[in-house]
């Protein structure tokens, strides 16, 4: 496979709920980047999927919710989400996040 370079202002965002804007940036055969951009008090509902995930906090404040517990994210936080696990999350200010995602999520290419 050959080296790939993105830069996610490059890509067109799509809105997969209010206020929340998410941009595939960038994947391989095993691994994929999502950069997405939350407004404050926007909230993604509680979810699950098939591949693990990484979720990174590069600015703002996240609540994210899993397995029970709440986890209240800030800069240069992250969480790991095994496979299957339901997890929903609400921005309590403007906030910038990178997803990590393997194997790639086929519905987000």
């Amino acid at each position: 496979m050959p080296v790939k370079f993105a830069d996610h202002r490059d890509i067109c965002p799509v809105a997969p709920c209010p206020g929340v804007q998410r941009c595939t940036t960038v994947w391989g055969e095993d691994l994929m980047l999502l950069y997405n951009t939350f407004e404050a008090g926007a909230a993604f509902p509680e979810h699950a999927h098939s591949e693990e995930q990484i979720t990174y906090v590069l600015s703002g404040k996240l609540i994210v919710s899993a397995e029970g517990q709440t986890y209240p994210l800030t800069p240069g936080q992250c969480l790991l989400f095994p496979a299957d696990v339901p997890h929903g999350l609400t921005a309590q200010e403007d906030t910038v996040v990178l997803d990590l995602f393997s194997p790639p999520r086929e519905d987000l290419k």
